[in-house]
């Protein structure tokens, strides 16, 4: 079973932007997790997305970046789509701004595996 078939990613939270629907919190997570599982962690940090994707303003992990975070994953604000786009590729979905993006990450799980 590759990472994909464990978690509950909705197709339209991976489409490119014009047809892009925002992920829920859960989903959010859900990304997390996946994206530490390939650098070969438990999931990814607050602090470590933020500075991932350009959310830490001091580049430290530290601070509003965290911040921010925090609230994606809180339902208090929508995580940009730039943001949730370098997330899920991440996370092994692929580029997913890209209109073949979803298919090929539903169809080959190792399409943005280099290593496999």
């Amino acid at each position: 079973m590759s990472q994909k078939d464990k978690v509950n990613v909705r197709p339209e939270t991976l489409r490119p932007f014009p047809e892009w629907e925002p992920p829920s919190p859960d989903e959010i997570r859900q990304v997390f997790v996946l994206a530490g599982e390939r650098r070969g962690l438990k999931k990814l940090t607050g602090a470590q997305v933020a500075d991932l994707v350009g959310a830490s303003s001091t580049g430290a992990g530290v601070g509003k970046g965290s911040r921010t975070v925090r609230k994606w994953v809180g339902g208090e604000s929508r995580i940009p789509y730039g943001a949730w786009s370098i997330l899920c590729y991440e996370a092994g979905f692929g580029l997913i701004w890209r209109s073949e993006g979803l298919e090929k990450a539903l169809t080959d799980p190792d399409a943005d595996n280099p290593e496999a």
